[in-house]
């Protein structure tokens, strides 16, 4: 069974809201979330610690992710901010979370920082130990965290790899929702990015800004999870990627991660209006990955970024899918499609490991 690694998680932040246990089973967890508002918001866990080992899901982009006030949708929201400051507590507090789940719980989770961390955990999982340490590589999605650009080096101390400079829009650049162009703040956050290596990810950047960040980032470019725009028509949002953003990712030398989320493969399918997920099969999901396919001419660009329990859960994703482990259903899937052996190992985790080990200090 191959490895998988999922380019987007908000461990963290459900921990936080919802006080998710991710070492219960998906079944505590939903028997004790039945009928509650957690389910009403966020739909039914797709993850646990048991499901990514049965999955073999290795790695996790874990995220730091906080919304800004104006986008708070429900009553006594505990992972909002007012302003900067707001926003720079969240996030570390949410870094917090992992920093202890490594400490505490060393065997069931832990932060992947460096070259070293990374190639201990991939032994451990080549081993013959019948369960895995969970590798977490942080992720900070919305950029309105780092107060100053001084602060870039703690936050790399601390262990964040990649940052998403949007989520909606920010002081930083258009987003989902609020489009609009790098601002002077946001080129020199690249500008400054570059000099710790942290990775770009222009998921939820718009268009615009992120075709101004792919001329003139340094450093390496990805999109943990973003599914592609020309498979969605009249979608009437700018969350996809264009081919052009597809192809400027490529040219990088980037990956794309694919999101399992019926929204996003489906024009207008909405769980609170009624739609089923019977509606969309996980078959969709190949499309998406075909596509990255057929633009780069090879296998070595695409992922998955399920963003599983972000916003969405069990009533939201294909019928095929009960859990995260079952990302491993794409598999024979991909292989009907031609897709050999290699070229499944590189789109279910590979190729996010490559440049794990490419960009990693």
């Amino acid at each position: 069974m191959p490895l998988i690694v999922d380019a987007h998680a908000d461990i963290a932040y459900n921990m936080l809201k919802y006080e998710r246990d991710y070492l219960r089973t998906i079944e505590e967890t939903r028997a004790l979330e039945k009928n509650s508002s957690t389910v009403k918001e966020n739909g039914d866990t797709l993850i646990s610690w048991y499901e990514y080992q049965r999955g073999n899901v290795a790695i996790i982009f874990t995220t730091l992710f906080a919304a800004p006030i104006r986008f708070s949708t429900y009553e006594n929201e505990k992972q909002v901010y007012k302003n900067f400051d707001e926003a720079h507590q969240l996030y570390k507090n949410q870094l917090d979370v992992y920093q202890r789940m490594t400490d505490s719980m060393p065997d069931t989770f832990r932060i992947i920082a460096s070259k070293r961390d990374l190639n201990l955990l991939l032994d451990h999982w080549t081993s013959s130990s019948p369960e895995h340490p969970v590798g977490m590589v942080i992720l900070m999605e919305g950029g309105e965290a780092i107060r100053n650009l001084s602060e870039l080096e703690e936050w790399h101390r601390l262990g964040v790899r990649l940052i998403g400079p949007a989520w909606v829009g920010t002081r930083y650049c258009g987003g989902w929702k609020e489009p609009g162009p790098l601002t002077k703040d946001g080129k020199k956050l690249l500008s400054a990015m570059a000099d710790f290596n942290f990775v770009l990810d222009l998921s939820h950047m718009d268009e615009r800004a992120a075709i101004e960040a792919l001329d003139i980032y340094e450093g390496s470019i990805v999109g943990t999870h973003a599914n592609c725009a020309s498979l969605m028509p009249n979608a009437n949002t700018n969350r996809h990627f264009t081919d052009r953003i597809i192809e400027g990712i490529i040219e990088h030398d980037g990956v794309i991660g694919i999101v399992p989320f019926n929204s996003y493969l489906k024009v207008g399918w909405m769980r609170d209006k009624g739609h089923s997920r019977d509606e969309v099969l996980l078959q969709t999901v190949v499309n998406h990955i075909d596509h990255v396919c057929q633009i780069a001419g090879d296998s070595l660009h695409v992922g998955i970024g399920s963003d599983f329990d972000g916003g969405f859960g069990l009533q939201s994703v294909p019928p095929e899918i009960d859990s995260v482990a079952d990302l491993q259903k794409l598999a024979p899937l991909l292989s009907a499609r031609g897709y050999n052996q290699t070229d499944i190992e590189n789109i279910l985790g590979n190729n996010w490991i490559t440049r794990l080990k490419r960009d990693l200090p």
